[in-house]
C-alpha cells in the first residue's frame, strides 16, 4: 500500500468513525456540540492537544 493509499484509508475512516454517532444517536450527539460551544477557548484547546497527543502515540505505537 504506497502512502497516498495509506492516507485515503485514514481519511475514510475518520469520516466513518465522525458519522457513526450522529447517525446512530442524534439526539446525544446535538447534546455533546451544545456542550462544546460552552466550552472556553482554553478547554477547547486542551481537548484538542489531548486528542493530537493520543492520535500520535496511538500511530508511534503501530508504526513504531
Amino acid at each position: 500500500m504506497s502512502t497516498w493509499d495509506a492516507f485515503l484509508v485514514a481519511c475514510a475512516m475518520m469520516l466513518v468513525m465522525e458519522g457513526a454517532l450522529p447517525f446512530l444517536s442524534p439526539r446525544r450527539w446535538r447534546a455533546v456540540v451544545e456542550q462544546a460551544t460552552r466550552l472556553r477557548d482554553g478547554q477547547l484547546r486542551f481537548i484538542g492537544l489531548s486528542s493530537l497527543i493520543a492520535g500520535a502515540a496511538v500511530l508511534l505505537w503501530v508504526l513504531g
